[in-house]
């Protein structure tokens, strides 16, 4: 802990009778939720049920027509349960909340009203300067989910989607191995007398495990590649049934690839670029109408022949064998992944009125604290002020500012 930090914290215990008064009082959110621009983005940040929990608690929720619709959630699905359907992006906007999923852009930045507070996804290696800066301007409070983390310690919106992304991935495998899409011909997994289709998985993290439990369960035969002991040691124990796992050693994993009749790249960078682990001379050498699916492709991809792909078009054929680029996988299964969000963020918001407000539930709440990057337009994430060269302010001093 930094010396500022401990300062802060000190002083907030010195004046803990008054911060006790704000903590008794709560206060009635206003919260809004746009309707998403990226057409490759279909998840929303909280079901009906949750708006309905939202709304007895006290809370105003106004959605933008058809903000649901592409996770099969209806207008009136929402109406029904308390919200306010919004007929204009401009009206969401008037909110004090804004709660979506794809990073906001500049015209999204533009209607947002000073002071506001935006919870939205916002990897570093993706950010836009000028966004940034005009959120800085605005004064804008910003959360990002992949900081996000709960009471464990595990980044929680991460997690949940890689498990997601992870199982949904082993079913795609599973459709272009079909003949419907012109593949081998092949189910995965095996049955008596015929042997089992061999999958190859790089990366032995929260994606590469639930891969491996989906391939496994299904029966296919399962190779896990990974550069971390300790992580392979994790995904084997966490399965529960023998794998055949290894280290990244380079003639190891090309025999296992070229014989393979799926591998699955989910080897991710904590920043920059993923690594490139597979040549195109080892994709060449592959069994015609194999099946590759790059989980990496939103950072640059595991695979030398990776070129990014979308929900519309998601599939390309090179050296006669499939690849499947498409960065937001957990969008494909869009409702299952809004359940999953929504149990993550309506609590935070439940706190935020309960405790009086967000900078009660920052102090509280050291996980969320962790997934702020912006107050009050004063950046407070280090990844993000050494991308930018810019100053970095400490996070508890200036909350304690303001009490």
């Amino acid at each position: 802990m930094s010396e500022f930090t401990k300062l802060a914290h000190e002083a907030m215990r010195q004046s803990q009778e008054s911060m006790q008064e704000i903590v008794n009082r709560q206060q009635q959110l206003f919260i809004g939720i746009p309707r998403e621009r990226d057409l490759q983005e279909n998840r929303i940040a909280l079901t009906p049920l949750s708006v309905a929990l939202l709304v007895e608690n006290g809370h105003r929720v106004v959605m933008e027509k058809g903000a649901g619709e592409r996770s099969n959630f209806m207008d009136r699905h929402y109406s029904e349960q308390g919200a306010e359907i919004a007929y204009s992006t401009e009206e969401v906007y008037k909110a004090d909340i804004i709660i979506k999923i794809g990073a906001p852009s500049l015209d999204e930045i533009d209607l947002m009203k000073p002071g506001q507070i935006l919870f939205s996804c916002q990897p570093p290696t993706f950010l836009d300067l000028k966004c940034l800066k005009s959120m800085m301007r605005k004064r804008i409070t910003a959360v990002s989910y992949e900081y996000l983390r709960d009471e464990g310690g595990t980044l929680a919106v991460m997690r949940a989607m890689s498990e997601i992304v992870g199982a949904t991935s082993v079913l795609i495998a599973a459709e272009y191995l079909s003949n419907v899409f012109d593949g081998k011909g092949l189910m995965l997994g095996g049955i008596t007398g015929v042997p089992p289709t061999e999958m190859v998985i790089l990366g032995a993290g929260t994606v590469g495990e639930f891969a491996a439990r989906a391939a496994i369960a299904l029966g296919a035969q399962v190779k896990v590649f990974d550069s971390s002991l300790y992580r392979l040691r994790r995904l084997q124990n966490n399965v529960g049934s023998r794998v055949f796992t290894s280290v990244i050693q380079p003639v190891v994993l090309r025999k296992a690839v070229i014989s393979s009749d799926v591998v699955i790249g989910a080897i991710r960078a904590n920043n920059g670029r993923s690594p490139c682990i597979i040549n195109e001379e080892t994709v060449s050498q592959m069994k015609p109408n194999s099946v590759l699916i790059d989980v990496s492709i939103d950072q640059g991809g595991c695979f030398e022949t990776s070129e990014r792909t979308t929900h519309d078009k998601p599939v390309f054929r090179k050296h006669d064998v499939i690849h499947y680029c498409v960065p937001n996988i957990a969008s494909r299964v869009a409702r299952s992944a809004t359940y999953a969000l929504t149990n993550i963020f309506t609590p935070i918001l439940l706190e935020i009125g309960e405790s009086g407000g967000f900078a009660n539930v920052i102090w509280s709440r050291p996980g969320v604290r962790n997934a702020v990057y912006l107050y009050q337009g004063h950046l407070t994430n280090k990844d993000m002020a050494n991308r930018f060269d810019l100053p970095l302010k400490n996070l508890d001093l200036l909350v304690l500012s303001k009490h």
